[in-house]
């Protein structure tokens, strides 16, 4: 019998909530007054988030992203950091508590399991996707998704970004980089090493493309994904950690 999980579908908020929502989700879900939960998210302003184990003032521009409007977060989850364009990416959520049948104890391990959900509704719209190690989607040799994932509160907490769209000029104005000889590499770089829907497609249908990995995420994991709405428990949670920690200058600048 398959499993039925909670489909979120958010519209655009600040880094700060969405972080503080995605945290408090997990918490309520892994304390049994929530249901595993797939969510589906915009960041309004863009923002840079930064790994759980980096450092802010070592990987951010913060004076460009002061200049350019965009909010500067740290998430709970590890990896690099990332640069969320208001209109270049669809962001996802999986949470769920981390005795869940069939994902492995390891988290390396558990990322094919949880990215084949992007993979199937990738090439469902046509596209030759495949998941490469440790946590990346490719879609003919070049990465159109990123994943990161942690393992609190006995949960698991997995988020990660669809491209829709790539400014490299932009983000690398707002990621630290050492001098404008590297920078200019790197853009180059990732003109060849990234794509995104809108290469892929030649448009971006938003409601298309995020209805092909609500299909694909339930097809690999046997789900029933049922549309939902966040519960007075998490939202009280979601305010209070919000303001706690990821508003939190201590937070944000702990390394």
């Amino acid at each position: 019998m398959r499993q039925v999980w909670r489909l979120l579908r958010h519209g655009a908020r600040s880094a700060y909530e969405n972080m503080a929502i995605d945290e408090a989700v997990l918490r309520c879900i892994t304390k049994g007054s929530s249901p595993c939960t797939l969510r589906f998210y915009r960041w309004r302003p863009s923002a840079v988030s930064i790994g759980y184990f980096q450092g802010i003032r070592q990987e951010v521009d913060l004076g460009a992203c002061a200049q350019e409007g965009v909010d500067v977060i740290r998430r709970v989850t590890g990896g690099g950091a990332v640069y969320h364009d208001y209109d270049g990416e669809i962001t996802y959520s999986l949470t769920m508590p981390d005795t869940y049948p069939g994902i492995p104890r390891n988290i390396l391990a558990s990322y094919d399991i949880l990215c084949a959900g992007l993979v199937q509704g990738l090439k469902s719209l046509g596209m030759a996707a495949e998941f490469k190690p440790i946590n990346d989607i490719i879609v003919n040799g070049r990465k159109i998704s990123g994943n990161a994932q942690t393992r609190r509160f006995h949960g698991i907490l997995q988020h990660g970004t669809l491209l829709c769209q790539v400014d490299p000029h932009l983000m690398f104005r707002l990621l630290k980089v050492p001098d404008e000889k590297i920078r200019d590499k790197l853009i180059a770089g990732i003109e060849e090493r990234v794509t995104s829907i809108r290469r892929e497609m030649g448009s971006v249908d938003r409601e298309r493309v995020t209805e092909a990995m609500i299909e694909g995420f339930a097809q690999t994991l046997d789900i029933e994904l049922v549309p939902g709405e966040l519960s007075e428990e998490e939202l009280a949670l979601a305010d209070q950690v919000r303001s706690e920690r990821y508003e939190s200058h201590d937070w944000t600048y702990k390394r």
